[in-house]
This record gives C-alpha cells, structure tokens and sequence, in this order.
C-alpha cells in the first residue's frame, strides 16, 4: 500500500504507542486533531489531511469514543524504522 512521508510518520509513532486526540464541533463532525506521542510530545506531523487518509484507508481507528490508534491493518503496513533514542 502506498502511504505518503508523513502518513508513514504517524504511523511509527503511532505503533510505538501515540494517540490521536480529537475535538467534534457542535454538527458532531471533527474539527481538530492533535497527535500525542507516549512521552507527552505533540507531532506537528499528523494534519487533518493525513488523519483523514490515514481512517480511509482503515490504518487507525477509534473505539468507545477513545482516542485513535493504529490498527492490526496499520501495524502490517507501518514499514520498520530504526529508533533514534
């Protein structure tokens, strides 16, 4: 599957452990995101164009009105990526 840069961005972060939060406005659609990575960091990466790609595709999904998470389906498309830390 292709994926762009940033998709492929979030998506790291995501499968090592970030959220994506989000705000609904009152017609009950979502107006903003923000990605939080485990250690408490926003990703300036994750726009609402990539958030929007990244749920078409099934890549990231929302249960119980928790924040999004990657999926089973993201995690195999999530190419390996060596951590800098």
């Amino acid at each position: 599957m292709n994926i762009s840069r940033d998709q492929q961005r979030v998506l790291h972060a995501l499968a090592q452990g970030a959220i994506i939060r989000y705000h609904r406005d009152r017609k009950g659609k979502i107006a903003e995101i923000e990605c939080v990575t485990r250690e408490g960091w926003l990703l300036t990466n994750c726009t609402m164009a990539v958030f929007r790609a990244l749920k078409r595709k099934g890549l990231i999904a929302s249960q119980n009105s928790q924040p999004y998470r990657i999926t089973r389906k993201g995690l195999g498309t999530v190419r390996p990526q060596v951590d800098n830390r």
